[in-house]
């Protein structure tokens, strides 16, 4: 947005296991992007949401419209697991 950078992605494979997410700046406190420079980009800068609006956001309402859209997109439905089933 505007050369600056509000999501990332990111994939890892280690031990023959892949790992994979995202980050998107909601509400974020961009100071701390000034000690760092994220994804190794340094020419660009880093905003949020929260910046450009110029409102916080209700971060469970936003939670829900990423998953609702991330399954439209990709043709799935959401299944709640705990914690627990995940981890055993």
């Amino acid at each position: 947005m505007n050369d600056e950078k509000i999501t990332a992605i990111g994939i890892a494979v280690k031990k023959w296991v892949t790992m994979h997410g995202f980050a998107f700046n909601v509400n974020t406190d961009l100071e701390h992007f000034k000690w760092i420079n994220p994804c190794g980009i340094t020419d660009k800068g880093v905003t949020s949401l929260q910046k450009l609006l110029g409102r916080k956001l209700d971060f469970e309402e936003l939670n829900g419209l990423v998953i609702r859209y991330f399954c439209e997109e990709f043709g799935t439905e959401p299944v709640l697991t705990a914690v627990e089933e995940l981890l055993g």
